[in-house]
């Protein structure tokens, strides 16, 4: 599919291990014509870790899309009043985003984008990353997988035997998630263990 003109949303929050995979598929977007507005959470944007500072992630989301990263809650509000994406994703999504989305709070810039975006009824997708998808947050799950407009990039369990609550999505089926959700279907299966896919 061509992205060519498609307004997409991607909204970094703190999963900083992630970002390895996650860049090369804002690169894939952005090479078959897509428009990407990025949005950093308060941790994303200012929390260096051993996987890298917050500026060079800032830099480069920048040197890719060719916009200035939304930083604040009031920079992201305007997505919703001005329809400003066609969709959003929330990549990586940790569980403290799921748990706060499924909850009503607002208190980002991803999650202010998330909140923005939905009123106007259009798709919103989350490539989950947390330790506790199988434990705290699995209620979490549930719930927002029964909201109207919200996809999930599939997702499996990454380590069973040393983190058996931990779950991760599939980053490399993100642009086929996007796709799938603009017409307005689900990626399937939801559920794909990467454990299992390795093995078999």
């Amino acid at each position: 599919m061509s992205f060519e003109d498609v307004k997409i949303g991607i909204a970094f929050t703190g999963s900083f291990c992630t970002y390895n995979k996650i860049f090369p598929e804002l690169e894939k977007l952005a090479s078959k014509g897509a428009y990407i507005q990025t949005i950093f959470s308060t941790a994303a944007q200012t929390t260096d870790s051993r996987f890298g500072e917050a500026k060079e992630f800032l830099n480069r989301a920048k040197n890719i899309t060719g916009n200035d990263p939304i930083l604040s809650i009031e920079g992201a509000e305007p997505i919703g009043p001005k329809e400003l994406l066609d969709i959003l994703v929330i990549l990586p999504c940790t569980g403290n985003t799921l748990a706060k989305l499924s909850h009503g709070i607002t208190d980002s810039p991803a999650l202010m984008a998330a909140k923005a975006h939905l009123r106007n009824d259009r798709p919103l997708v989350l490539s989950l990353s947390t330790n506790d998808a199988l434990g705290m947050n699995l209620k979490n799950i549930g719930l927002v997988l029964n909201v109207k407009n919200i996809y999930f990039v599939p997702f499996g369990q990454d380590d069973p035997v040393k983190k058996p609550n931990s779950m991760i999505a599939h980053t490399e089926l993100l642009l086929p998630t996007i796709e799938q959700a603009l017409a307005g279907r689900q990626l399937q299966p939801v559920i794909q263990s990467p454990f299992l896919t390795e093995r078999s």
